[in-house]
């Protein structure tokens, strides 16, 4: 991509909190800084990304199905700690290339989401890499891209929501028609899918269950760190403070039961739909009302 371009686009992502417009608009979208393999000198380039667990996510190094690797890709060989911007957070990465079995599934899954990608390999000789980045923060999902207290619960639930309405999208098209992504640019083909009539795909199921494992995460440490903080300064958060939990509790049943549905190979995608419309209707009322009862509280000064 021309670098006037996708100057634009970091931009864009650093002043939206990882929200873009454009051509890259619905798309899972990450800024991966690497080190120069020749220079020395850091790079920053947007790449999408796919979901795949607490800990690692994956990149393709697609270059558009040009016939040599993105200079991106030869930067994380030659040196393996990257930085990731998530949008809401910033974390230290290492980059590890898959290989063999373990390339070839993960592909496979990610053409079975998208057919964009299996574009890309028909117009190339060379095997697409496929690259993990593990995340090497600790005791955290990364340094939070907020000013305050109050800004990063935004952030943070910005990024639940984003993500959630990426899944219901996807859900939608899950038993219908499918789509043939137009690959025309970058390491991502787009954010339609091409998911078989009937069928839950398995990049979908992955993408749900690491959500539901992001929003458990999130939620156990407001119940054993923000909560009680608040509570100890602000006795009169209690009433509010209360009912939050009790909404964990039932979001958590939520979530379980999406994780229940999706966790099956023959899930049924309009019984997965649903399940996730029962969970964002409930959660964003949660997240509003927690918004609007603590971010006070927390850009004050707690």
């Amino acid at each position: 991509m021309p670098n006037d371009f996708n100057q634009q686009v970091i931009e864009e992502f650093r002043a939206n909190k990882g929200r873009v417009g454009g051509y890259f608009e619905g798309a899972r979208l990450l800024l991966l800084t690497t080190t120069g393999a020749r220079t020395g000198r850091p790079h920053t380039t947007p790449v999408g990304y796919l979901p795949d667990s607490d800990d690692r996510v994956l990149i393709i190094a697609s270059a558009a199905g040009a016939p040599r690797h993105p200079a991106w890709f030869h930067n994380l060989v030659a040196n393996p700690r990257v930085t990731v911007e998530s949008g809401a957070f910033t974390y230290e990465a290492r980059a590890v290339v898959l290989e063999g079995e373990e390339r070839d599934r993960v592909f496979a899954r990610a053409v079975e989401a998208d057919p964009g990608w299996a574009a890309y390999q028909e117009k190339t000789e060379r095997v697409i890499p496929v690259i993990a980045l593990h995340s090497l923060a600790e005791g955290g999902p990364g340094k939070i891209n907020a000013s305050s207290m109050g800004e990063a619960l935004k952030v943070v639930h910005d990024a639940f929501r984003r993500e959630l309405a990426l899944i219901r999208a996807e859900m939608s098209e899950a038993g219908g028609k499918g789509s043939t992504t137009d690959s025309t640019a970058g390491d991502t083909p787009g954010s339609t899918t091409g998911i078989p009539t009937g069928t839950l795909g398995a990049q979908l199921r992955v993408n749900c269950l690491t959500f539901c494992a992001g929003l458990h995460n999130h939620h156990t440490g407001e119940g054993l760190a923000m909560f009680p903080f608040l509570e100890d300064r602000h006795p009169e958060l209690a009433p509010a403070l209360a009912r939050l939990r009790d909404e964990h509790d039932r979001i958590a049943e939520l979530v379980e039961d999406l994780r229940r549905v999706v966790g099956d190979e023959n899930a049924d995608p309009d019984t997965a739909r649903r399940e996730v419309e029962r969970l964002t209707t409930e959660l964003e009322a949660h997240l509003t009302y927690e918004e609007e009862q603590l971010i006070p509280i927390l850009d004050a000064g707690a």
